[in-house]
């Protein structure tokens, strides 16, 4: 017995990981979406209750089946997986279609019950997904660059939605950037020269001039100095991660695809 419960308790990581794969899938492509049915002339379409679902449910399942083939899972595994996450929709569209349940019902049940069906179909073959050192990634074009570009992936993940729906960050937050170096690079003790130290608070002191300068310009000058801000961030963590000082390399990429896509989506504004 002592064997099959630990083993099941090491499902904890692989149902984490596809939880993460399905909101990714979803930050993803939902924008996509958008933008289609806009160019159609269909955004009243995408406001149905059963079809943003079933968008959804189909953003989750991409992402679920690239990151299930990345970690080597069969394609019949893959399919009980996907056929897990779209079965709560089944479920529901009917009883909604007939009028015996209203919108919020159908939302808020096929979200509710689409994670305990991925987990049960986990938690039933643990040989599938736990074994010594998890499954292994899948080599090949799609192993290779995950393995190698998963921060600039990871950025992308995160900016996507910016590019689609550009706002303008306060220009404060812009000062997290360089405080983010200044904190990373003294807890690895990477400071310590002090020709970096002094490069690391010249760069806080640029953008303390430059968030001042952006939170008491006029528009459209102060949305200028915003973008310009990020983007020139975005010029520090190449030279940095072209270095490797200071900060971990992949903190540098992430750090740099971030910035750029945070920049741009600001001069999309203007």
């Amino acid at each position: 017995m002592a064997e099959p419960v630990a083993g099941r308790r090491r499902l904890l990581r692989p149902v984490l990981e596809m939880l993460a794969a399905m909101v990714a899938g979803m930050l993803l492509l939902d924008p996509f979406w958008a933008v289609a049915a806009d160019r159609l002339g269909r955004t009243d379409l995408l406001a149905r209750p059963d079809v943003g679902v079933a968008v959804m449910a189909v953003d989750m399942a991409i992402g679920m089946t690239v990151w299930m083939r990345y970690r080597g899972h069969p394609w019949s595994g893959v399919g009980e997986m996907v056929a897990a996450m779209l079965l709560p929709l089944a479920l529901l569209a009917v009883p909604w279609w007939a009028g015996l349940i209203d919108a919020d019902a159908l939302v808020l049940g096929a979200h509710l019950l689409m994670v305990p069906a991925t987990v049960v179909v986990v938690w039933r073959r643990p040989d599938d997904h736990v074994h010594p050192g998890g499954p292994a990634p899948a080599a090949g074009p799609l192993g290779r660059l995950l393995r190698r570009r998963w921060p600039t992936l990871l950025a992308l993940l995160v900016t996507v939605d910016m590019v689609f729906a550009p706002v303008v960050p306060n220009p404060w937050f812009v000062l997290v950037l360089p405080t983010g170096y200044l904190v990373i690079g003294a807890y690895r003790r990477r400071l310590g020269d002090r020709r970096m130290l002094a490069v690391q608070v010249a760069g806080m002191l640029a953008w303390v001039g430059l968030a001042v300068a952006a939170a008491t310009a006029a528009e459209p000058l102060a949305t200028w100095l915003v973008a310009a801000g990020w983007l020139a961030h975005s010029a520090w963590d190449v030279v940095h991660h072209r270095l490797n000082r200071v900060v971990p390399r992949g903190y540098a990429e992430w750090c740099a695809v971030f910035d750029t896509g945070v920049g741009i989506a600001v001069l999309l504004t203007l």
